[in-house]
């Protein structure tokens, strides 16, 4: 999987405003965050509110889909309210230039209530429509908070769903480098967490008990460590699995650590290995698992010691959040245009190699 070929994402700069789109409102519902914002130019963060249903979900130990579609119907027109208010707008959409959603990839009952209320309000509103690709928007993330990265650069996308390294050599020019071929980070997280009886989410419960334990406890496998840009977590996953059914007496905060470890010493030597091999100025962490403060923590140290520079998103843009959905569907506009309003919604999304 190493080397593929470019991929379309988007344009991520331009000097040049889009006539007649000024104010997005982005809505996100991908999964068990029920998100609205309001970004000015794909730039600036007029509000962006977050529900969360980690408690709707906690008990199960992971998202239940039917229970987040139904969530997200009964709190997106509140969180819709709070964030139009909050940038001084209303329900009647007064300002709002359009309206950008995320359409996949995701669960299909969540990313249905987001994409049916986004072509509501557009049609009564009167403005474009544009769906917006989850992946990409994340790569919005850094940009709303640091703009000019430099070029070329490599962003590291790690969530519960995914896990990609990804070369952003100018804008408009990407290169997919390399992605998991089975668990994702995040989903490793939540599936230890589980077995360890920590709770849900999982990465922030690893993250908090990992520091009192001891990383070099445990000798965990660390797959394709220097073998490409592929990542792979399910080994890792049994084998914390296997130590403590033959182990019952362990620490716990040893095997957290142990496995926090291991993940990161795996994601960090490819995004550094990557960044070096395309000369990359700059290397940027997105995704729910890269509000990780041992990934955080390493990733910074690696960009000191190559000198490059180093953009960890604050940890309210590492999570889903509907402010890089109205930046993503801003610099869409732009440079696509709108989306029909017969677009559907897509839970298998990719990202789609180019000629």
């Amino acid at each position: 999987m190493t080397g593929r070929a470019p991929i379309t994402i988007l344009p991520l700069m331009t000097t040049d405003p889009i006539p007649g789109i000024h104010r997005v409102l982005g809505i996100e519902t991908s999964c068990d965050e029920t998100a609205a914002a309001v970004v000015d130019g794909g730039a600036h963060i007029a509000s962006s509110v977050v529900s969360s249903q980690i408690d709707l979900h906690a008990r199960y130990g992971g998202v239940v889909p039917e229970l987040a579609g139904r969530a997200h119907v009964e709190l997106l027109t509140p969180v819709l309210a709070d964030a139009l208010d909050a940038a001084g707008s209303d329900t009647s959409g007064a300002g709002i230039d359009a309206v950008a959603v995320t359409y996949g990839p995701g669960l299909i009952g969540s990313l249905l209530v987001g994409v049916a209320e986004a072509k509501a309000l557009a049609l009564a509103w009167d403005v474009p429509f544009v769906g917006v690709n989850h992946l990409e928007a994340h790569l919005f993330a850094s940009l709303l908070e640091q703009p000019d990265l430099g070029w070329p650069l490599v962003v590291l996308l790690v969530s519960g769903g995914h896990t990609l390294l990804v070369e952003v050599s100018a804008p408009g020019r990407y290169r997919l480098l390399g992605g998991t071929v089975d668990d994702a980070a995040g989903e490793a997280f939540d599936k230890v967490a589980r077995f360890l009886g920590l709770g849900y989410p999982g990465g922030p419960a690893i993250d908090a008990i990992a520091d009192d334990g001891d990383p070099t406890a445990f000798a965990f496998p660390r797959a394709f460590l220097d073998d490409g840009y592929d990542f792979s977590f399910s080994g890792l996953k049994t084998s914390v699995v296997n130590m403590v059914r033959k182990h019952p007496g362990v620490a716990t905060a040893d095997v957290a650590a142990s496995f926090r470890q291991a993940v990161v010493d795996v994601l960090v030597a490819k995004a550094r290995r990557a960044a070096r091999e395309v000369g990359a100025k700059a290397l940027c962490l997105a995704g729910g698992v890269a509000a990780n403060s041992l990934l955080r923590q390493r990733a910074e140290q690696a960009c000191t010691e190559d000198g490059i520079g180093a953009f960890l998103p604050t940890r309210a843009l590492c999570t889903d959040n509907a402010a890089m959905v109205a930046a993503a569907g801003w610099w869409r506009l732009g440079h696509v245009g709108p989306s029909p309003l017969t677009l559907g919604a897509d839970p298998n999304l990719r990202l789609v190699p180019t000629a």
